[in-house]
């Protein structure tokens, strides 16, 4: 993944967002005797009651306000069928409300699309926005907690700054949503998070409602080569397989502790006599809590879906295995520049391959990426997803998803746009756990729409307006809807050059 600088320059003009959120900030800092009296005479309160630790980080993301909109005489790729000629889209109270030829409701806002095209919002499963923003620079490489192998108990969301001025520059590459990731150093690299590209004060405002955590497994040459470098195993593919092995012995355990005291709990409660060899001491003994192992037991119970960075075939294979063994799935293969040779299986398993359009070769396991890897895939059957993997990629998923079209085309692959759009918007939905709302442009799906200058397959297109559950949230012909971060607005000189900024 490329750390890239900062590469858009701040801007003078603030939304009105962000204005009352400096209001705010001013007014706090304004009155600080105040709130000194206020303590003084305040009683310590007493402490808060611990919350249920599977609620307290719940999403806290609230759309958008919207108000209805139709699009009018566009050429439509819905992600779930055949494209649509000068059709109509209805967007109302958030959602696809129509999609044909559908007439507008009273006090809709009608949007001529002719010559134009309108997609899904697109999605990017493989994202490390927020956890590597912008400025690059070592302060701010928050995505790899590179001391153990295995660090199921650390979470991406913690690491996410939503300041970081490349979220606004993706949702200007029409990106809706995203599957922010830890980095591959280790075996277990913890758990990643699905958010909605919204501005936010904090990453709870942006997280998905209801998508379930994503866990970052990785194999092949990232984690034996940093673990055996500090002379610790890994150091082989073979310690690899085996540190993955004992840390689900471990977490299938703990399962069985926690199934275990649970059942107990409830035939107490419902009056049912404990075993012979059983003490009311042990009827109560609660098992410890170890976070890494929660999260591998949520995976072990299919709340967690594992999205496994894997370049290999061979190894891809040995994964399944593993995933056999200690009965769970694999959602999708991140990178998978071999995925080509296994389609079949990908198929037949059911598991996504998340994949570069073209980079391949900058290491040894990535030497046999082919430039028609996902025409391969899209032909015998296998979900295909284009990630990005990289801020600047992330601005032109449909530039990356037009180039792996074209290379199938090349090999004589009749892959048409309403194929390749998939791959850019359900398919990633489907391999995050999020195609049952958003990925397609369905009756009752949420409002995530792109409105494209033209085919979107083309280097030439680019978004001009932007829908997030219906709300106007990108509008390239309205600066007033062109978002930029607080960080953005650096520091200014007066104009009297006085030096005060």
């Amino acid at each position: 993944m490329n750390r890239n600088p900062l590469r858009h320059p701040a801007s003078a003009a603030l939304s009105a967002l962000l204005l009352l959120g400096l209001g705010a900030c001013a007014s706090t800092a304004a009155a600080p005797a105040a709130s000194a009296q206020v303590k003084a005479d305040t009683p310590t309160a007493a402490a808060e009651t611990p919350q249920d630790p599977n609620s307290v980080y719940d999403s806290k993301y609230k759309p958008l306000p919207s108000s209805p909109v139709l699009i009018t005489n566009a050429t439509i790729l819905t992600a779930a069928g055949d494209r649509i000629e000068r059709g109509s889209i209805l967007l109302q109270d958030g959602r696809i409300a129509a999609v044909g030829n559908v007439q507008a409701p009273a006090g809709a806002t009608v949007v001529d699309a002719t010559g134009k095209w309108v997609t899904p919002g697109l999605i990017d499963a493989h994202s490390h926005l927020g956890v590597y923003p912008a400025p690059g620079d070592e302060a701010n490489e928050d995505g790899n907690e590179m001391t153990n192998p295995v660090t199921a108990e650390v979470w991406a969301e913690h690491s996410v700054w939503p300041q970081d001025p490349q979220f606004p520059l993706t949702l200007a590459g029409g990106v809706t949503a995203m599957q922010i990731l830890p980095g591959s150093a280790n075996l277990i690299g913890g758990r990643g998070v699905t958010v909605k590209n919204v501005p936010a004060q904090h990453v709870d405002q942006m997280k998905f409602p209801g998508a379930p955590h994503g866990l970052k497994m990785a194999c092949g040459e990232n984690p034996k080569r940093v673990y055996g470098e500090k002379g610790r195993a890994p150091m082989t593919r073979m310690g690899n397989v085996a540190g993955y092995r004992r840390a689900w012995i471990d977490a299938a355990e703990y399962r069985r502790q926690w199934s275990e005291y649970r059942d107990r709990q409830r035939r107490r409660k419902e009056g049912e006599s404990s075993s012979p060899s059983s003490s009311s001491s042990d009827m109560d003994r609660t098992p410890v809590r170890d976070l890494a192992k929660e999260t591998l037991a949520g995976v072990l119970d299919g709340e967690i879906l594992v999205q496994n960075h894997c370049y290999r075939a061979d190894e891809m294979l040995t994964m399944i295995e593993i995933a056999r063994e200690f009965g769970y799935k694999i959602a999708a293969f991140h990178h998978a520049v071999e995925a080509y040779k296994i389609a079949d299986v990908l198929a037949r398993e059911g598991i996504c391959a998340d994949i570069w359009a073209d980079s391949w070769g900058f290491k040894m396991e990535a030497l046999d990426g082919i430039l028609e890897n996902a025409a391969i895939l899209q032909k015998a059957g296998a979900c295909v997803v284009i990630h990005s993997d990289d801020a600047q990629v992330a601005q032109r998923l449909n530039q990356e998803a037009a180039k792996a079209m074209t290379a199938g085309h090349r090999m004589g692959y009749d892959i048409r746009p309403e194929d390749a759009i998939r791959w850019i918007t359900i398919n990633p939905a489907k391999s995050m756990g999020i195609g049952d709302q958003t990925g397609s442009l369905e009756v009752g799906k949420m409002a995530d729409v792109v409105l494209w200058s033209g085919d979107p397959f083309s280097v030439y297109a680019h978004a001009e307006k932007v829908w997030i559950d219906g709300g106007l949230a990108y509008d390239r012909n309205d600066p007033a809807k062109r978002p930029r971060t607080d960080f953005e607005l650096g520091l200014v000189e007066r104009e009297d050059n006085g030096g005060d900024r």
